[in-house]
């Protein structure tokens, strides 16, 4: 499961395994989940991906991307109204990662969108990506730049950064 929330902590989002959706939700009471309520709106993003792992937003919630195990690959949503999944549309981009990492557990940018990492739970490795254009995820191209966390974690699941991405952190199974 991989969850999210807008920049201000009033809507969060829930990506399960199994049912290929992103299910919205508000919260009365910023970044306090005893206070969510269904939405009532979520997106169907099998059509990109049957196996998702994990999403997240452009920082100012006009774009969605999903990672997943089935196609190996981040695909673009667009969204016409700001972190309102009811407005997504598939952007028809994608990025294959499938060269790196055949199970891509989590994704996430630096602040402006022109570096990607990619946490690749086959091989417990955190793998960087530019993008010429940034967000856009059909412009990206390996840096050849990666980092193994199999002496921390031989089950990695997700990567973040700090603001200024001087530090980095990783969240495993085992």
């Amino acid at each position: 499961m991989s969850v999210a929330f807008n920049t201000d902590g009033t809507k969060m989002y829930v990506m399960g395994y199994d049912n290929d959706t992103v299910f919205q939700y508000s919260l009365s009471t910023a970044f306090d989940v005893s206070t969510a309520s269904y939405d009532s709106v979520s997106l169907d993003i099998s059509s990109q991906e049957i196996n998702p792992r994990t999403f997240t937003f452009s920082p100012d919630g006009t774009k969605m991307y999903i990672g997943g195990n089935t196609n190996d690959s981040v695909f673009e949503y667009t969204l016409s109204t700001a972190f309102d999944v009811s407005t997504a549309s598939y952007a028809s981009k994608s990025f294959s990662v499938a060269s790196q990492d055949i199970v891509p557990h989590d994704l996430t940018f630096n602040n402006d969108g022109t570096e990607m990492y990619i946490m690749g739970q086959n091989n417990d490795t955190v793998f960087q990506y530019t993008l010429s254009t940034g967000f856009d995820v059909s412009t990206a191209s390996y840096d050849s730049v990666s980092f193994s966390v199999a002496s921390q974690d031989t089950s990695s699941e997700e990567v973040a950064f700090n603001n200024d991405g001087t530090k980095m952190y990783i969240v495993g199974r085992i």
